[in-house]
């Protein structure tokens, strides 16, 4: 398999094979001794630390003198090594992962299964951290009972929860352990402590019943040699009633004339289970070892992220946000003032600068209404002579109530500090997408796939496009063309006109199409019919799997259990980006808001996600069947508190000040955010580079649509009927599902024959008319009545 080459300037490393960590039977013995004695010589350590650490704790800053030596039986190493694990760590309890190590090693060297030695390390890490927080109740600062680790967690309890809170949350803790670890129940403390206490009795009630035969034979003659003949009342036996023999007592226990029987000893079993075998897919697990996961990139194996570079920083001047000292003291004082005015007093406030607003925090008195704040709004924005006043009373999770006040001097978000900011580059998403930065002037990253749609809305020259442009951008630096492909439906025709220099490595299109950006009405109901085609071929995909979503489907096509031969392939995301939605709605209407509800409702577990953009943000546009399906939304600056209410079911998008400068919510709270800017020079150099190297045959080809007027003009003639139609025809009939993606898989055909067949039959009386995106009806219920129909 040919490896990808590395790039110095790659913001994102290629996604090369992962190597294997299989170990040989002799690699195994090796590092299994090393592990044994390795754990063994931490006990050691650990052992010795406990009688020395006082006289080796003034020498653990000269361990690189020869000439000084510790008392610890394994030297500098030992007394250095129990310091860190015991004295800074876990205390008495860092004894656990010595143990687990030498365990570790006894497993590797015979060679036994690694299921159990699993489940002993992470139970054994659990009650290291027990144990350490435990002894953090007796132990002093960095002391030895529960180490620096367990006294800072239990103070960190105690803060939060107290001493009673931290003692319930360990006892709780101890219950599971002993619950779900040692599988110990309530039934069956029950039953020991039963059990018990009839060892108990039965103990004593032999005592009690052997006590008269303890007679020695001496006293015996001396009793029938001396002693009166007379009857003992004590000895006597009293004669019972015969009691008939079909009769028994179960309440009494049955007594034999003959002397006591000893208590029978409980016999102890033990009982084993044995675990269940590993199912192992031989032929999988074989093509695996014999050629490797499936790669879907090895196609486009010497593929090349975009660099860093194509980007422009433009704060490289001035280094970042500049805190205006002057202008925050001055906003502080009118802030006050203003609430002063109406007697309201402040008794603490806080300022946090972001790249264009800045959030003032106050904590009024006590007994200060909120609402009496939150309705002087527009005298906080007079008195500061600034646009885009924004009051949150209060703040989500926070007791205070923010002020949102824009920057005199705004700074620019730049994507290339974005792209590179280790939110980003560490992000473990599917689709991450770096919007940009928050207040805080944090990097503010969010996964496509998890939203799973986005409605985009705002006024006319608010940042829409841009934020496009960086949604775009931001998949071009983390995914393969072979991971994901973009639908774009661009009715102004210009906007995302430079992404047809990579249609061939990520765009999707219609077969036979010309552009892959789509422009034309009539184009994109096709193409949004054929989407819900391939949403529905792809659940078929789903269902033969057996798998859930896509994610599953494609891990276990990589491991090679799916066979290409029964239609199975390499799934990529797909992201369907329309830039005006409301001139679509205004020129299709329902014949592109049903197929966009459809997708929205069901296309998430099978990849397919939405990003809609409208700048008309009216009932008739962003319906209300748009809105349920759409829970992520981004408002930038709109004219009315309306057209705020209709994007995001709140205001605040009217108070916005524009250029990039937006509100971002997924169903739960409001984020201000300030858009990454990505200028149209930059897109241009980045869909350059993409487009300069190897790419695809031809665009990703999405399944053929055909109208409602395809039905006409259909092969009557028999003789011009298709090979494989009277098999096709028995196919429909017992399936009782007229789709020509039933005739692809079944008898592995392409998606031309399969329409012609389907038509044909169509025209036999098999199947009924065409119906959208649904299946056809079947007009044949069984093979009789087929032959009979055919025959005629």
């Amino acid at each position: 398999m040919a490896k990808k080459k590395a790039s110095t300037k790659k913001t994102k490393t290629s996604k090369l094979k992962k190597p294997s960590l299989k170990l040989t039977r002799q690699q195994k013995v090796v590092f299994g001794t090393f592990l044994f004695f390795m754990g063994l010589a931490l006990i050691i350590a650990f052992a010795s630390f406990l009688f020395n650490w006082q006289e080796d704790q003034s020498i653990l800053n000269e361990l690189g003198n020869r000439e000084v030596v510790a008392k610890n039986w394994l030297s500098k190493f030992g007394a250095s090594i129990s310091n860190f694990f015991i004295y800074n760590g876990f205390g008495l309890a860092a004894f656990i992962p010595a143990v687990l190590i030498s365990l570790s090693g006894i497993y590797l060297f015979f060679g036994y299964q690694l299921n159990k030695l699993f489940k002993y390390w992470f139970w054994g890490i659990l009650m290291m951290l027990w144990w350490a927080i435990f002894f953090g109740f007796f132990a002093h600062k960095n002391s030895l009972l529960g180490g620096r680790v367990g006294y800072e967690i239990n103070d960190y309890l105690q803060d939060y929860i107290g001493f009673i809170g931290t003692v319930l949350l360990l006892t709780f803790l101890l219950i599971a352990y002993v619950v779900i670890r040692l599988k110990v129940t309530p039934e069956m403390i029950g039953s020991y402590v039963k059990n018990k206490k009839g060892e108990l009795k039965a103990d004593f009630k032999t005592a009690s019943e052997s006590a008269p035969s303890e007679i020695t034979e001496e006293e015996e003659d001396w009793v029938s040699e001396y002693a009166p003949p007379v009857e003992s009342p004590i000895i006597k036996e009293t004669p019972k009633p015969a009691t008939p023999t079909n009769e028994i007592n179960f309440d009494t226990p049955q007594k034999t004339p003959s002397k006591p029987s000893a208590p029978i000893e409980e016999v102890k079993m033990e009982v084993e289970t044995a675990e269940e075998e590993e199912v192992e897919d031989t032929l999988s697990q074989k093509l695996v070892k014999d050629f490797g996961e499936f790669d879907p990139t090895l196609e486009l194996s010497n593929y090349k992220f975009p660099t860093i570079d194509l980007l422009k920083d433009y704060n490289i001047n001035s280094g970042g946000i500049t805190v205006d000292q002057q202008e925050l003291e001055e906003n502080k004082n009118n802030i006050v003032n203003t609430l002063k005015n109406y007697k309201i007093e402040i008794a603490q406030i806080k300022a946090t600068v972001g790249p264009t607003v800045t959030l003032y925090e106050i904590v009024p008195e006590a007994g200060i209404r909120i609402s009496k704040i939150k309705n002087l709004e527009d005298d906080i924005a007079l008195s500061l002579s600034a646009l885009g006043i924004r009051i949150i009373a209060p703040i989500p999770g926070k007791g205070t109530i923010g002020i949102e006040v824009p920057n005199k001097n705004a700074t620019i978000v730049s994507m290339r500090s974005v792209i590179a900011s280790p939110k980003f580059q560490n992000a473990e998403m599917e689709l991450p997408l770096a919007l940009g930065k928050s207040i805080s002037n944090e990097t503010f990253v969010v996964d496509l796939a998890k939203m799973p749609h986005l409605l985009m809305a705002g006024a006319t020259g608010q940042g829409k496009s841009v934020g496009l442009n960086a949604i775009l951008t931001s998949l071009l630096y983390c995914k393969h063309p072979a991971e994901v492909k973009f639908v774009l439906v661009d009715p102004k025709k210009v906007e995302l006109t430079l992404f047809n220099k990579i249609e061939r490595h990520y765009l999707a299109k219609l077969p036979d199409d010309g552009d892959a950006i789509i422009t034309d009405n009539t184009k994109v109901i096709n193409t949004l019919n054929s989407l819900c085609i391939e949403m529905d071929d792809r659940y078929n995909l789903l269902k033969d799997a057996m798998v859930r979503n896509i994610k599953e489907y494609n891990v276990k096509f990589k491991a090679r259990k799916l066979n290409p031969e029964d239609g199975h392939k390499f799934l990529p995301y797909i992201v369907l980006v329309i830039d005006e939605f409301a001139d679509l709605i205004m020129t299709a209407g329902k014949e592109v808001e049903t197929p966009i509800a459809r997708l929205a409702q069901l296309a998430r577990a099978i990849g397919i996600h939405l990003i809609i953009a409208t700048q008309r943000p009216s009932v008739n546009v962003i319906t209300g069947i748009i809105k349920a399906n759409f829970p992520a939304r981004v408002a930038f600056r709109v004219t009315s508190k309306i057209d705020s209410r209709t994007i995001l079911d709140n205001q605040g998008a009217d108070q916005l000040i524009g250029r990039g400068d937006m509100l971002f919510t997924q169903g739960n709270d409001l984020i201000r955010l300030q858009c990454a800017f990505v200028d149209t020079p930059e897109v241009d150099k980045i869909t350059e580079f993409i487009g300069s190297q190897k790419a695809y045959p031809d665009a990703h080809l999405l399944p053929e649509y055909q109208g409602e007027e395809s039905g006409m003009g259909l092969d009557i003639d028999v003789s011009e009927r298709d090979k494989l139609f009277r098999e096709a025809a028995e196919v429909i009939v017992i399936a009782q599902q007229g789709s020509a993606s039933l005739l692809q898989r079944k008898l592995k055909l392409g998606y031309n024959r399969a329409g012609r067949i389907i038509d044909q039959l169509e025209a036999a009386g098999v199947v009924g008319p065409f119906e959208g995106s649904k299946a056809r009806q079947v007009l044949v219920t069984d093979m009789a009545s087929l032959d009979e129909l055919l025959n005629d």
